[in-house]
């Protein structure tokens, strides 16, 4: 056969092997169909798992309220008409009992007190003088020198000028007060909280100073009446008052009435002293009213959507279950289930933000993941 002939030949076996071929991986596939079909479908997500841990957990009730001074003691100035010559001490400041705080100029009250104890040295000396004439005027009266007239003058003489010595001497003692009163001194031990002390002033108010009393603030709790039976003195309260200041405290006392307004009692929390927390402070806090069991779950497994908490419990088949479920108290990462689900069940405590209800997922974790010790405390707001 001659060459261009050939080729013709060549080029139709090739077309009919490949369509040979394409007829054969066709059939192919079609059976292996219903093979894939029957291993039903694919996991989406692998997930960890756990079951809910039974755990002893504290009972806390949350309140709010104001950091307040526990006692504020005003310093006023018992003297009028003065010049502050000196001002010690400022906002902030720690004194001690009986510490000088502020001086008035004390030159006309030293002056004054030096007159009067000159009157009242003069008054004593007219009184001795007065109280010597009664005395010869008695020793003479039995022998008709003098008349019973002249004899009570002279006495009431004497009577006379003991009590105007008396009174400069009184006079004398209220100067010596005065000059005392220049200096200000401290009540008691604490922190100046105010001051209204300017030097080279004269005061128009009495008062020139407040003074936190030994340096001690209490939190003032409100809380609703109906939960202040569950409150008693020497309760520990955790505080939290922003920016990172989280100090403990014990109840002291419950108010004994209530505010009719807002149906409210206050509970005052002594704090700790010194520490990071300041009068007139906002601050939150949990009082610890008892404990009792209850099943947690890490935080990351709880999802909310439309208002609801739910959680994916996985099936026998490793379908998931969207669950709704209540919760109650926290602690640190795990967090109370109070309604939902068992022990038994096994919960995706990871990855549950991908997942719809229904899907299948495969499981990489067993349910003996580690978790808190069951007798650790948990944290709970009483409802």
């Amino acid at each position: 056969m001659k060459p261009e002939h050939k080729k013709p030949l060549l080029i139709g076996l090739a077309v009919s092997a490949a369509l040979l071929a394409l007829v054969i991986v066709t059939r192919s596939g079609k059976q292996d169909a219903p093979d894939d079909a029957a291993k039903g479908p694919l996991p989406s997500l692998s997930v960890n798992v756990e079951a809910p841990l039974p755990m002893r957990m504290t009972q806390r009730l949350a309140a709010n309220g104001n950091i307040e001074a526990w006692q504020e003691a005003i310093i006023g100035a018992n003297v009028t008409g003065l010049v502050l010559s000196e001002v010690k001490v400022n906002v902030g400041d720690v004194v001690k009992r009986g510490q000088v705080l502020a001086t008035f100029a004390s030159q006309t009250v030293a002056a004054d007190l030096e007159q009067t104890r000159a009157r009242a040295a003069e008054a004593e000396a007219s009184a001795a003088e007065a109280e010597a004439n009664a005395e010869r005027a008695k020793k003479v009266a039995d022998s008709g020198a003098l008349s019973e007239q002249q004899l009570v003058q002279y006495i009431t003489a004497a009577e006379t000028a003991r009590a105007r010595a008396k009174a400069q001497i009184a006079a004398a003692r209220a100067q010596e007060v005065r000059l005392a009163d220049t200096r200000i001194t401290a009540p008691d031990d604490g922190v100046i909280s105010a001051r209204n002390a300017t030097l080279g002033a004269v005061p128009a108010s009495s008062e020139l100073f407040r003074l936190i009393r030994q340096g001690r603030l209490e939190w003032r709790a409100e809380v609703p009446a109906a939960q202040l039976t569950l409150l008693k003195p020497g309760q520990v309260v955790n505080i939290d008052a922003g920016s990172g200041i989280n100090v403990k405290g014990k109840v002291r006392m419950l108010a004994p009435s209530i505010d009719p307004k807002t149906r409210n009692g206050l509970v005052y929390v002594d704090l700790p002293t010194p520490g990071a927390a300041r009068a007139g402070m906002f601050a939150a806090g949990e009082f610890e009213i008892g404990s009792s069991d209850g099943l947690t779950l890490p935080q990351s497994a709880v999802m909310v959507r439309d208002g609801y908490s739910f959680v994916f419990r996985v099936g026998p088949d490793n379908k998931v279950i969207q669950t709704k479920v209540g919760l109650g108290r926290r602690m640190d990462e795990r967090v109370e289930i109070l309604n939902g689900i068992d022990t038994t069940a096994r919960i995706v405590v990871s990855g549950g933000g991908f997942l719809t209800d229904g899907d299948v997922v495969r499981v990489v974790a067993s349910e003996s993941a580690d978790v808190a010790p069951a007798q650790a405390a948990a944290t709970a707001t009483a409802k």
